[in-house]
């Protein structure tokens, strides 16, 4: 068969031939079988499967959709705008994340007044984040299916498995059956890395007892939230996981020809989404972590700190995969900043980081040691944030904890090393894919 050859009846006459890979393991969950599509070299995620059968398996029903600007097929078109073309699909309730629908919002909906609606589909727009952490009963009523899909940044502090959880829960309360169209984690597959969360501090940017880089996708932190009951009180929910096809675990983001579309306002690119694995941290300090200037994620610096000072000291630690430049700056707040840069308008002076080898770069051994070397250089200006919430954020307090104690910073990583391997052996029952 040549290539060129494929089209979408060759792939459903595929999918009526298909092997029976993933009809099995689960038993509160349902992962659909895909064909064999190694013959072609794309790589298909769930939105692609579903387009590929037309969105059959929607027709006929009122559905509630949580998304975000991240849901687009190869071509980069949006879930929203795929499903308009058939009539046969109901979309009255439209979900949404933190940061919203799509990140310019101005002319994306429109207002009945203080609601919002989608102009497409005139579906009641409904922020799941801040006041509704879960979807409220009335927006429940008169649905036949939730369809889920948002591409997550793979880093344990991200905000969208919980929401989705809350969805699950009350999705389970409702017997609404769920359908999540699988997307990659955008930092492979195949690594673990950070402490697993401690049950004291848990919260909704640390929900599931999951290191801080899972290697999980959507679908597979849905399948063990489902497997094990962590939704709420042992509650299953009637779920449904169209995979992706030709995705393996060893793949980043950019193996495939997706176009990359932001997952958050200030991860812009791969990169930054790797950084933000260990710099995402920094908020739970008086540190400025590059936001509020053209390198968030990669930039650390402070009004009262000496980026050359600092510079001396990280690079006697001789990181893997990155290097640093000393750098001084002032973070400003843009107009569709919705939280104002820590030490605006302020000169700053602090590092740069360059990621030079991402197989080797480690994002939170790279951020934790530059924290505790800024509390051990200056214990009187740095400090924790008044909440502690660097504990929610790295999972325990060990962190701020061995920083007070005045440790070196590279004893850190072996103490999460134990976490790793625990957390990798247990994930294992719950992996679609190779």
């Amino acid at each position: 068969m040549k290539q060129k050859n494929f089209n979408g009846r060759i792939f459903l006459k595929a999918f009526i031939c298909f092997s029976a890979l993933f009809a099995q393991q689960f038993k509160h969950s349902i992962v659909m079988p895909v064909p064999d599509l190694s013959f072609h070299p794309s790589i298909f995620y769930g939105l692609d499967v579903l387009e590929q059968m037309d969105f059959k398996p929607l027709y006929g029903k009122t559905i509630g959709v949580f998304t975000n600007q991240t849901a687009v097929n190869r071509k980069g078109q949006h879930l929203l705008d795929l499903m308009k073309i058939h009539p046969k699909i109901d979309v009255k309730i439209i979900f949404t994340p933190q940061y919203g629908l799509f990140a310019e919002q101005n002319n994306q909906f429109k207002l009945q007044g203080d609601q919002k609606y989608d102009p497409i589909y005139n579906a009641r727009i409904v922020e799941v984040f801040g006041r509704n952490i879960k979807p409220p009963e009335w927006a429940m009523r008169g649905l036949d299916l939730i369809l889920i899909d948002i591409q997550d940044t793979g880093v344990r502090f991200s905000t969208y498995i919980a929401t989705m959880t809350k969805i699950l829960e009350v999705a389970s309360e409702f017997s609404t059956p769920v359908i999540i169209l699988d997307r990659p984690n955008p930092l492979r597959g195949d690594r673990v890395d950070g402490p697993v969360v401690r049950p004291q501090f848990q919260s909704f940017e640390g929900y599931h007892i999951v290191p801080i880089r899972h290697g999980m996708t959507i679908g597979e932190m849905a399948v063990m939230a489902n497997e094990m009951g962590w939704i709420k009180n042992l509650k299953r929910t009637n779920l449904t996981i169209i995979p992706m096809a030709n995705w393996k675990r060893s793949y980043w983001l950019d193996k495939s020809e997706h176009p990359w579309i932001n997952p958050q306002p200030q991860i812009k690119s791969i990169r930054t989404n790797l950084a933000y694995v260990g710099f995402g941290l920094i908020e739970g300090s008086n540190l400025n972590d590059g936001r509020g200037t053209d390198r968030p994620y990669l930039r650390i610096g402070a009004p009262w700190l000496s980026g050359f000072h600092l510079y001396e000291k990280i690079i006697q630690l001789k990181l893997p995969g990155v290097e640093f430049r000393v750098v001084e700056y002032v973070p400003r707040k843009k107009l569709e900043d919705k939280v104002i840069p820590l030490h605006v308008n302020k000169v700053c002076s602090g590092i740069d980081i360059f990621i030079t080898d991402p197989d080797r770069f480690d994002p939170i051994a790279t951020a934790t040691a530059i924290m505790v070397l800024a509390q051990q250089l200056y214990p009187r200006q740095f400090k924790w944030d008044e909440l502690n919430r660097i504990d929610m954020l790295y999972g325990h307090s060990q962190l701020r904890i061995f920083a007070a104690q005045g440790k070196p910073a590279n004893y850190l990583p072996p103490l999460w090393l134990k976490d790793v391997l625990k957390f990798n052996e247990f994930r294992q029952q719950f992996l679609i894919y190779k």
